[in-house]
């Protein structure tokens, strides 16, 4: 093991342990309120889905700004990396999964309140938010390092696992049609190209198209798979929970090595499927046209439970229903193979290639829009720094195509880390404004923006 993949596990390691940490203690402060506010949850959302308040600051529709966020988030982690999971951690590794689920619907929901609550219109742009704002302004200039810091991991961390990652997995799918490598990456920087030059109101009216439409196509084949083996279903429901806390010595290992392994991978892949703690997406749901920053949190709890309880937990249900666990095989070939039980290669191959097509392609526009506001942060000049990212961006999706990113993969996910740790940090140190936002909104006072510090009176 060199010292990059070194380095990498270690922090991975830390990283995921405050996640759970920072996620029960969130889920402590706002009481529970994934669960207590369940049913507001779903009012608020699909009740509301395609309305705004009147006269409400903002880019685009409560709706669009989730949908961004979660084609954003929707992608690999859903159908390989639940595989690996799988594959690495046992089907115990599911019911961890779960649990960082569970805890991410109330993590998101904190940072998308304070992604509202500490946005600004950036001049001649887009309503800015995330991370770096809530830091800087919430916590004060003194901690303006801080948001940099965010920021620059933001930016850079982009070109990768938003990009390059990107348009290698697309690339590899294509080739499954004879679809060549180069050409492949040519029509995406056209595609994307197209999309992204009309800034985040565009990156939307795409994605709340391709986001419900991949969802939605992957969700019915999986569920026919489900329908097909519903009388397995408590037997496997049972294998997970069993699994989870099962404490044989796992490859010749310590007494309990099993739990520990499905904890790792079963929290971790979780964690990288929603990223709730990671910072990424306040960004785009800080754009979202809103009278109130707990009203779009509501959005947040949503992005989740749909990501990890409900997509994640369809292929997880695919790949132990019809035995695939048991191949040997890991990754997406695990998830196809999984489909290809049920639907014969051909069309097993092509469920799952096509998902992540198009889950790839609204990864890449996303986090476009992530990176560029990262680097409009850091550098200022608005439209011009935006230009600038997107041309950078353009060119890399063709080197994404073309070359293998092993080391691409390792360097992204050791930046994505970097990137949540300023963002925990934050949301333990504003956690109080968050309960006082939520208190409001539930009480129904009325809500005010703060100003900047050398604004006030």
């Amino acid at each position: 093991m060199d010292w990059l993949t070194c380095l990498k596990n270690n922090v991975d390691a830390g990283v995921w342990i405050a996640l759970v940490g920072v996620g029960v203690f969130l889920a402590i402060r706002t009481r529970f309120i994934q669960f207590a506010r369940f049913g507001r949850m779903w009012r608020e959302t699909i009740g509301r889905a395609f309305r705004h308040e009147p006269g409400a600051e903002g880019d685009v529709t409560p709706f669009q700004a989730m949908t961004v966020a979660m084609g954003g988030t929707v992608g690999v982690g859903n159908i390989a990396g639940v595989a690996t999971a799988i594959a690495s951690g046992g089907p115990g590794a599911i019911f961890w999964m779960w649990i960082s689920g569970l805890l991410g619907m109330g993590t998101k929901f904190a940072e998308v309140v304070l992604g509202l609550h500490y946005r600004r219109r950036e001049p001649g742009g887009p309503m800015v938010g995330g991370p770096m704002m809530y830091i800087r302004r919430g916590m004060g200039r003194a901690w303006g390092w801080l948001a940099a810091a965010f920021a620059i991991f933001g930016a850079a961390a982009a070109f990768g696992i938003g990009n390059m990652v990107q348009s290698n997995s697309v690339a590899d799918g294509m080739k499954r049609f004879g679809v060549a490598p180069w050409l492949t990456g040519l029509l995406l920087v056209v595609a994307v190209g197209l999309v992204t030059v009309g800034g985040i109101k565009r990156i939307a009216h795409v994605a709340i198209v391709c986001v419900p439409f991949m969802c939605i196509l992957y969700m019915l084949a999986a569920f026919v798979v489900i329908l097909l083996h519903a009388g397995k279903i408590p037997g496997v429901l049972g294998l997970v929970v069993r699994e989870a806390f099962s404490l044989k010595a796992a490859g010749g290992g310590f007494l309990g090595m099993a739990i520990m392994r499905a904890m790792r991978y079963g929290l971790a892949r979780g964690a990288f499927s929603n990223e709730a703690g990671l910072g990424s997406a306040p960004i785009a749901h800080a754009t979202a046209m809103t009278d109130h920053p707990a009203r779009q949190g509501m959005w947040g709890i949503f992005e989740v439970f749909v990501d990890t309880l409900v997509i994640c937990s369809m292929t997880a249900l695919v790949i132990l229903l019809t035995g695939a666990w048991e191949s040997g095989e890991t990754g997406a070939t695990l998830t196809m193979n999984a489909f290809a039980h049920t639907f014969g290669d051909k069309i097993g191959f092509s469920l799952v290639v096509l998902s992540m097509i198009l889950t790839a392609y609204d990864t890449n526009l996303a986090w476009c829009f992530y990176g560029e506001t990262c680097a409009a942060y850091l550098l200022g000049h608005g439209r011009a720094t935006r230009m600038a990212y997107r041309v950078l961006w353009l060119p890399l999706i063709i080197v994404g195509a073309l070359w293998k990113l092993e080391r691409v993969w390792e360097v992204s996910d050791l930046l994505n880390t970097f990137m949540a740790i300023p963002n925990l940090i934050a949301l333990v140190v504003l956690s109080g404004l968050v309960v006082k936002l939520t208190r409001g909104f539930f009480a129904g006072e009325p809500y005010s923006a703060p100003l900047e510090r050398d604004e006030q009176p």
